[in-house]
């Protein structure tokens, strides 16, 4: 391995470390702000983040031809429908997974919401995409991963946080097909600020709905909060951005997968939250089918 791909691959696993340690963030957050609170506070600390990283690049590109900048002008409104689209869904995922944590394990957590890395090539044959012989041997573990996982009491019932968790893992499938539907079409990062906009707006208003939101719950929070808006939705995602570049998807996808593992210990070591043998070997499964998804499919 040369320097350059171990270098990219340990930025990809800072960035997967990041958000799996993020679900801990989240169980903790939990313990003083609503969901809605969370979530839109998070993602106003996200956009104080994300803001300048854009203007920062779109400085860069400035130099570029006016054949570029007059393409980019003319995608505005696909970047702002894009971004409220992809804000919608990221919402919807959000607030199914604060709910979730609140009754489940950070570990369990991690794991049912990586389904969706096996869910999105099942949700792409309604788009007409082809669906390789793996992705339906991966359905088999992964259902078996999450019967382990999740139905532990022999009564054949989802608890409430797993239905949770199983939703958002849906839904997150959902806005990786719409982020892939405009990502070729807009700048990437403005994508994200808009989606993120959208997420606080969304979360604000809930929020006020919902919820009687005290500062100083806030403030009490402020430290997950500040984990979960800056380090998760902001250097996590510009972890992502640098340490793809140059490195093959597949490769970069398996290292960014391991967010399920660290989940995990993260809730182990953290909140001493313990696995029994039973849902280790849902993980084990679970985690064997996110693995096969991601393999590429053997060319003739």
């Amino acid at each position: 391995m040369n320097k350059f791909i171990f270098r990219q691959s340990m930025i990809l696993f800072m960035a997967a470390t990041v958000w799996g340690v993020a679900f801990v963030a989240q169980s903790v957050g939990m313990d003083y702000v609503g969901p809605y609170t969370f979530i839109a506070v998070r993602n106003v600390v996200a956009l104080a983040v994300l803001v300048p990283c854009a203007i920062f690049m779109d400085r860069n590109r400035q130099g570029k031809g006016t054949e570029e900048r007059h393409y980019q002008k003319e995608d505005k409104k696909v970047l702002v429908i894009g971004g409220i689209c992809c804000g919608i869904c990221l919402f919807t995922a959000s607030t199914l997974q604060q709910f979730g944590v609140k009754y489940t394990t950070v570990g369990k957590a991690g794991f049912i919401t990586a389904m969706y890395l096996v869910i999105v090539p099942v949700f792409g044959l309604f788009l007409k995409k082809k669906t390789g012989f793996k992705v339906w041997i991966a359905v088999v573990l992964a259902s078996l991963g999450l019967y382990l996982l999740c139905i532990t009491k022999g009564d054949f019932r989802l608890q409430k946080g797993d239905l949770y968790m199983l939703g958002c893992a849906a839904v997150f499938a959902v806005h990786i097909l719409v982020i892939d539907h405009f990502s070729p079409l807009v700048d990437g990062v403005k994508l994200s600020c808009i989606q993120t906009f959208t997420n606080a707006v969304l979360g604000a208003v809930m929020m006020l709905l919902l919820e009687q939101p005290h500062l100083s719950e806030i403030i009490a929070a402020w430290l997950p909060i500040l984990y979960a808006g800056a380090l998760s939705s902001g250097v996590g995602y510009t972890f992502q951005i640098i340490g793809q570049k140059g490195m093959n998807p597949t490769a970069a996808s398996l290292i960014l997968s391991l967010e399920s593992v660290i989940s995990v210990l993260a809730g182990w070591l953290l909140l001493h939250q313990v696995l029994t043998t039973r849902e280790i070997a849902g993980c084990v499964l679970a985690f064997a089918a996110i693995i096969l998804v991601q393999l590429p499919e053997r060319r003739k």
